[in-house]
């Protein structure tokens, strides 16, 4: 089968690979959509991920398809079924599985190999996060299931409701998540970012100002310019020093400040701890989801809440990969693409 793999920094590659037996309780996917991810261009730009992925590997983790093989142990499932698989799968043991902290599990078992014409899911994945289709999901729209379960993870823990301000910083994938589960909630929604197409987007999903910070622009000045109080919930999506230390000067007194963006390695910041203090401020950081929360983000897929129509704006072939992520290396502001795994 012809895959993607990733060798090291700014390194991919599309080859030929063995597609490899099946061992007791995996099953294969023939995929059918495969997404773009921030996560995977930091990947890219970075050559590895600790937790995620170590090169040689294959590559991506946003995907949905239909089952075509599946092996001895395997009980519910048979080929042909269409589902979604999210990209880890917890031990269900740990002390922070028990804790229903999934998502901190010290044996989470992550998956990679979503720029492929097909992939095995091992059995960890299989008992716990491989989710049935109804007929009528598109699989692109499935193939959103494990970023907008990050984000449903994030509005969760910083407990959304009717009538919050929010302020969302970042107009990436996971940025407009935001804004769009905000808006939902009947949350009144600022967002500031870059990228003429990813603030339209911004527009489409619901906010109700999109500051442009593009260029040499002050970020707290820009977005204090316009605004007529300060914000309930500031939802920094960046992952950089600067935009978490904006995000603690633009939230009200007694806000709530979602560290949500994972920065550089080794980075540190600077806070105000008067501020911090004496203002009763609550900071916190979302990681990654739950199988409760992937089950929750596909219902919202699936109801029609949030689809693809919204974040994936362009497509590339599987043979131009490398090309589209240097593109994305150097500034592409696509939201999403949608990668055609077969030529």
């Amino acid at each position: 089968m012809r895959a993607a793999i990733l060798y090291g920094k700014e390194d991919v590659r599309v080859e030929d690979v063995p597609e490899g037996e099946l061992q007791s309780g995996e099953v294969r996917i023939s995929i059918e959509a495969a997404l773009t991810c921030g996560t995977d261009l930091k990947v890219f730009k970075r050559g590895h991920h600790a937790k995620m992925i170590v090169p040689p590997a294959v590559f991506g983790h946003e995907l949905a398809g239909v089952i075509s093989e599946v092996a001895p142990g395997v009980s519910n499932w048979k080929v042909g079924d269409r589902v979604v698989v999210a990209n880890s799968a917890p031990c269900g043991e740990c002390p922070y599985c028990r804790n229903e902290q999934e998502n901190l599990c010290d044996d989470l078992l992550f998956l990679n190999g979503a720029y492929a014409e097909s992939v095995v899911i091992p059995a960890q994945l299989v008992a716990k996060n491989l989710l049935r289709l109804e007929p009528t999901t598109a699989f692109r729209d499935a193939a959103l299931t494990e970023p907008l379960a990050c984000v449903v993870q994030g509005v969760e823990e910083c407990q959304l409701r009717t009538g919050r301000r929010v302020l969302v910083i970042g107009s990436g994938p996971i940025g407009l998540m935001f804004v769009s589960l905000a808006r939902h909630l009947g949350c009144s929604v600022v967002i500031a970012g870059r990228g003429e197409s990813r603030l339209r987007t911004a527009w489409r999903v619901g906010a109700e100002r999109v500051v442009d910070v593009g260029g040499d622009v002050d970020l707290v000045a820009a977005i204090q310019a316009g605004a007529h109080s300060p914000f309930d919930v500031v939802i920094e999506a960046v992952g950089k020093r600067e935009t978490w230390e904006a995000a603690v000067a633009l939230v009200r007194k007694g806000g709530v400040v979602n560290f949500f963006g994972g920065c550089s390695p080794g980075a540190t910041v600077s806070l105000d701890t008067g501020r911090v203090h004496y203002s009763s401020l609550t900071l916190l950081a979302s990681f990654h989801h739950t199988p409760r929360t992937i089950r929750r983000a596909l219902e919202l897929i699936e109801s029609g809440i949030v689809k693809a129509d919204d974040f994936v704006d362009s497509e590339c072939s599987l043979s131009k990969l490398p090309e589209l992520f240097k593109s994305m290396a150097a500034g592409n502001r696509a939201v999403k693409s949608l990668i055609q795994v077969r030529e």
